[in-house]
């Protein structure tokens, strides 16, 4: 049984415990919440060294680093390298998104070695393969890509990437309006262009209960890609968006009825002042089910930085109510991450899940920023170091400039805490 229909009977499963464990909740908490679909456990059945962790309402923000190689660069070293600093670095999932080398191969190392949930697209296998055999993606059949999907469940992904609300009525909308960038989602780009040429309708959708059925055996958690999510600020929030959302929210139901866990994927490129009404819009759509955001990135020019242009976005989604955030690398738009911009861009996402857990009152949350403060008031350097999300990054800062006295050597001998602790007829500081 998935674990949803475990907590629609009202049984509390180990994977739920573990979950109640690591969020500091109850446990029956996490079974309700699992039961009324607004959380997912990402575990697949065959994922059998999974930590698993718990995704949507009530729990800390979670974050997930991209891995995968390209056509042009990667092999099961480099990502194998690249899962390692994404876990180290308090990745919570990983997507393995490779296109490019053995696929399958790639694929089973990652999860063999991972404790991570782990998500992929099977579309890329599926119309990488298409392109190999037949000379096209759009010479794939429907049973190839529902191979590659049950390959993947078989292989122990825990959750799937799937764009099964890129509609003919979707591309008709999204021809209508226009865009100033079209199509920037790579799996929906393979949906699109295989509707359009063979001029049927979207086999993710027409053939929506044989997905359905792969997942629920498995039990993976579907992730409903957004094939016409936002690619830059000035096609944010439009009607090919929230076409394809409107869809989304229907398969939602559907999958929770087959006893499937799913949560929703959202934008993209989203201007500050939409990313809120983008969030509460796939709420109310879509029940309540985790939403599942990339950045979002909040300006258009922030190349070789989007790792801040994501986290400033991810912030204000999480704190809205946005569940998981996909992290945003330095190089998006530019390249293939390597190791160090994996550990960037986890940095810089969970930055902003945990601002947004304060505000949304995750327990702990707050207490963490409460007990870092408190040990700079008493220049206690290490436990400051401790409760740093990069603790070696934080001492190999502080010793960067040696002083003479406790203080650091921002302000040296001008310590605003220590000369005002001793005004105040305190004990003064000490490291």
């Amino acid at each position: 049984m998935t674990q949803l229909e475990l907590a629609k009977k009202g049984t509390i499963s180990p994977q739920m415990r573990q979950v109640a464990r690591c969020e500091g909740v109850e446990a029956e908490f996490v079974q309700e919440g699992v039961a009324a679909g607004t959380i997912v456990i990402p575990a697949n059945v065959n994922h059998t060294n999974l930590v698993p962790a718990g995704i949507g309402k009530g729990l800390r923000t979670k974050i997930n680093a991209n891995l995968g190689t390209s056509s042009a660069y990667g092999n099961i070293d480099t990502e194998l390298e690249k899962l390692a600093a994404a876990v180290k670095y308090g990745a919570d999932a990983v997507m393995d998104l490779s296109t490019g080398g053995d696929i399958p191969a790639i694929r089973r190392a990652i999860i063999a070695a991972s404790t991570a949930s782990i998500g992929t697209v099977p579309i890329y296998q599926a119309g990488i393969k298409a392109i190999n055999e037949y000379g096209a993606i759009v010479k794939m059949s429907v049973d190839d890509l529902f191979a590659a999907i049950e390959e993947h469940a078989r292989d122990g992904v825990d959750f799937a990437t799937v764009h099964c609300g890129v509609t003919q009525q979707v591309i008709a909308r999204l021809k209508q309006q226009g865009r100033v960038v079209d199509v920037v989602s790579r799996g929906g780009a393979f949906l699109i262009a295989w509707m359009l040429y063979n001029e049927r309708e979207n086999p993710l959708y027409e053939y929506y209960d044989r997905l359905l059925e792969i997942a629920r055996e498995f039990d993976v958690t579907l992730s409903l890609g957004d094939g016409l999510r936002p690619g830059c600020l000035a096609d944010a929030t439009d009607r090919a968006q929230v076409e394809e959302l409107l869809t989304l929210g229907e398969l939602v139901q559907r999958a929770q009825q087959a006893g499937v866990q799913v949560m929703v994927e959202g934008p993209g490129h989203v201007p500050l002042n939409e990313i809120e009404t983008n969030v509460r819009l796939q709420k109310a759509v879509c029940k309540g089910a985790p939403f599942y955001v990339l950045g979002p990135l909040v300006t258009d020019v922030g190349a070789g930085y989007d790792h801040i242009t994501g986290a400033i976005g991810g912030a204000i989604a999480a704190a809205a109510g946005a569940d998981f955030l996909c992290y945003v690398t330095p190089s998006e738009h530019l390249s293939l991450p390597d190791t160090e911009d994996v550990k960037q861009g986890v940095i810089a996402s969970r930055i902003a899940a945990h601002a947004a857990d304060i505000v949304k009152g995750v327990k702990g949350a707050a207490q963490w920023d409460r007990k870092m403060s408190e040990a700079r008031k008493r220049l206690d350097w290490e436990e400051q170091a401790r409760l740093c999300l990069d603790p070696e990054h934080a001492r190999a800062m502080h010793a960067r400039h040696k002083t003479a006295g406790s203080a650091c050597s921002m302000c040296g001998d001008f310590c605003a805490m220590d000369l005002v602790a001793k005004h105040l007829g305190v004990s003064s500081p000490k490291c």
